[in-house]
């Protein structure tokens, strides 16, 4: 994606909190705010003004019955790496969720066997998509499921995140395994100019859907 730092990292929550503790302590007043934050709740509803307190790249995420501010605790490549703190963690490569961790079910890896409209960015899909890629489920060792997807274009949209308003591209996707007895439709909200999933609706596995809303994207400067 146009504008990714090419830097590997691999952080992790731990990581993050021994380099605060070189740091002052008005900012680690400011990471155990966030900490603090990383509860599930079904009535999280961060401001701006929280978000700019808080020294870390942040996500809101809502799962069944619960959601989370998660923090960036690790950078592979294309690939970013969420935590919430209590156990949960979400692994996005390219604004597509690819695992999950903590959840009732889960999403153990994802990887394409045809061509990857993510990684060429969704900004640049001109017309329908037809493609498949292959999903590991647990619990239940429901491994080399695969599925078969078609992406198209859809509206360009206003969503205001923080009270500012985006104008995206909506991208409706259809994905379907016949074979597990498994349909559903995600939906990626993204920015035209680079390509950055602002916003998405993606099934991770059977009956389990995240919502996933950037509040602060990896892309903007170092906190």
């Amino acid at each position: 994606m146009a504008g990714r730092t090419k830097t590997t990292s691999r952080l992790g929550l731990i990581a993050l909190v021994a380099l605060l503790a070189g740091c002052s302590s008005a900012y680690r007043e400011n990471f155990d705010v966030v900490r603090q934050a990383l509860h599930r709740s079904p009535k999280i509803a961060p401001t701006a003004a929280d978000v700019a307190a808080r020294p870390a790249f942040q996500m809101l995420v809502q799962a069944p019955g619960a959601q989370a501010v998660m923090v960036l605790g690790g950078v592979e490549g294309a690939q970013l790496d969420w935590y919430d703190g209590k156990g949960g963690g979400l692994f996005v490569r390219d604004g597509q969720v690819v695992r999950t961790i903590g959840l009732a079910q889960n999403l153990d890896d994802s990887r394409w066997i045809s061509g990857n409209p993510f990684a060429q960015g969704l900004h640049r899909l001109q017309g329908h998509f037809t493609g498949s890629r292959v999903v590991d489920w647990s619990p239940g060792y429901r491994y080399g499921v695969r599925l078969d997807v078609r992406m198209t274009p859809a509206a360009m949209e206003d969503v205001s995140i923080l009270g500012k308003v985006h104008h995206l591209r909506r991208i409706d996707e259809q994905i379907s395994a016949p074979q597990a007895g498994f349909a559903a439709s995600n939906h990626y909200w993204v920015d035209p100019a680079d390509g950055l999933i602002w916003k998405s609706r993606q099934t991770v596995a059977p009956g389990i859907e995240l919502q996933t809303l950037l509040l602060r994207p990896y892309r903007e400067a170092g906190p």
